[in-house]
């Protein structure tokens, strides 16, 4: 299996022996190469002694030595600078574009290293490697869930810069939409998503001031003052309502000043929410929010820690909504503030992920820094992600560690790409060594 081989190559598994290529030449690694996951040759700038002679160049692993011409690579001028060919079977020879010969080398994967894969890949139980978690080092365990904090933050990071680039490299704007996003909690993410791009900010800032008006663009753009957005039970007590009906003249006339064109009402999601959950609800809280401009990407980057986060996205809505969840729906009097597990998922996921990519943007170590400081301050997230590895005996201390725990398991326990873990190598490592 080729996967194998990139294995056993990636962490020198030769056998005792050595590696000699197909025609009898001893082979020596000084230094593997880089391992690439894109297009090209498997393994970048190695180093590699073929009969004394010291060659830098690429390396390329295959099955059989035919598939080098199954996938094409002696059309392909990428494979030029290939020095090595490794395979787990030897059944030809093999040429480059420009009709040189390339050296070749059978690598055996060890039967132990073979029998404890497939073990992973056909374990019940989940995750297969549960056995050795207990066994880890913390050093191991640290430095592997310090990487998937990264992986993880790397990730969110692609998200939001993608988000400026589509707003014309506006930084301020992909801010808002990725805290708009999170004001979803998960179901109506992509529907905030989509509203937050719907809001022309530049323009409602004119009217900044004006809450009302905040309010009224906010749920005209979501689509919400649409009479067919309003279920058919509430639908006239909600237009017989004085304040659904000033929002809807307020909104008509801001949309056309500003010729607004309002979202697809049916992009917003209700089954199985809480009430408290509704669009209607997080909508308001955004309009306080951003009247209060407590939206700004420089509000955020001025907080120093968690406590100031907190601060910033405490919110709450105005009296309409205290005492209703929908239009023509009444409900007891709250003032439906953000509950402190609210806002501290909206810490986690809009702005510990938007410091580390602003910090990269601007080249600001010190915001990415302080990203991984607010991991380690806010609490670790309680799901059955979490539980489940510390089930396994992983502990789980701060957010830092539950978000490399769910990285760990949806990027390589999902996957079943066990090769590319620190802990499955430590499994087949291990298993070896017996």
């Amino acid at each position: 299996m080729e996967k194998l081989l990139h294995y056993c190559w990636k962490h020198k598994m030769w056998p005792a022996e050595g590696l000699v290529t197909t025609d009898g030449r001893p082979v020596e690694v000084v230094d593997p190469g880089l391992h690439n996951h894109n297009s090209g040759p498997d393994f970048f700038n190695a180093r590699v002694k073929i009969g004394g002679t010291l060659w830098v160049g690429n390396i390329e692993l295959h099955d059989r030595s035919s598939d080098w011409y199954l996938h094409g690579h002696e059309r392909d001028e990428h494979y030029n600078n290939v020095v090595l060919h490794v395979v787990g079977l030897a059944d030809r020879d093999v040429q480059t574009q420009r009709g040189d010969f390339v050296p070749q080398a059978v690598l055996p994967v060890p039967q132990r290293v073979s029998d404890n894969y497939e073990e992973l890949l056909k374990t019940d139980a989940y995750p297969p490697c549960y056995r050795i978690i207990p066994s880890l080092t913390p050093l191991t365990i640290h430095a592997w869930m310090a990487a998937l904090q990264t992986e993880r933050l790397e990730e969110k990071t692609v998200a939001i810069a993608q988000r400026a680039q589509q707003a014309g490299g506006s930084w301020e704007d992909a801010y808002f939409q990725t805290l708009a996003r999170n004001f979803g909690f998960g179901i109506n993410g992509d529907a905030f998503e989509e509203w937050a791009r719907h809001i022309p900010l530049q323009a409602v800032g004119k009217h900044r001031d004006d809450l009302f008006q905040i309010e009224a663009v906010f749920m005209g753009q979501a689509g919400l003052l649409d009479p067919a957005a309003i279920p058919e039970r509430y639908r006239q007590q909600a237009l017989a309502d004085s304040y659904f009906d000033k929002l809807s003249r307020e909104y008509r006339f801001l949309a056309h000043k500003f010729t607004l064109q309002p979202m697809n009402h049916l992009l917003w999601r209700f089954m199985r929410l809480r009430p408290q959950n509704f669009p209607h609800i997080r909508l308001a809280q955004l309009a306080n929010l951003y009247y209060e401009r407590r939206t700004s990407l420089s509000m955020l980057l001025d907080c120093a820690d968690v406590v100031a986060l907190a601060e910033m996205l405490h919110t709450q809505v105005t009296p309409y909504w205290q005492t209703h969840y929908t239009f023509g729906s009444e409900s007891a009097r709250s003032a439906k503030h953000l509950s402190p597990s609210s806002i501290n998922l909206i810490i986690l996921n809009t702005c510990v992920p938007m410091l580390f990519a602003y910090g990269r943007h601007a080249h600001k170590e010190a915001l990415c820094d302080r990203a991984f400081d607010l991991l380690e301050q806010l609490k670790a997230e309680q799901n059955h992600i979490t539980r489940m590895w510390q089930q396994c005996g992983l502990e789980v201390h701060s957010a830092g560690d539950s978000q490399a725990l769910i990285q760990l398991k949806r990027c390589y326990c999902d996957q079943r790409d066990c090769l590319r873990c620190r802990i499955g190598y430590e499994y087949l490592k291990r298993k070896n060594e017996k």
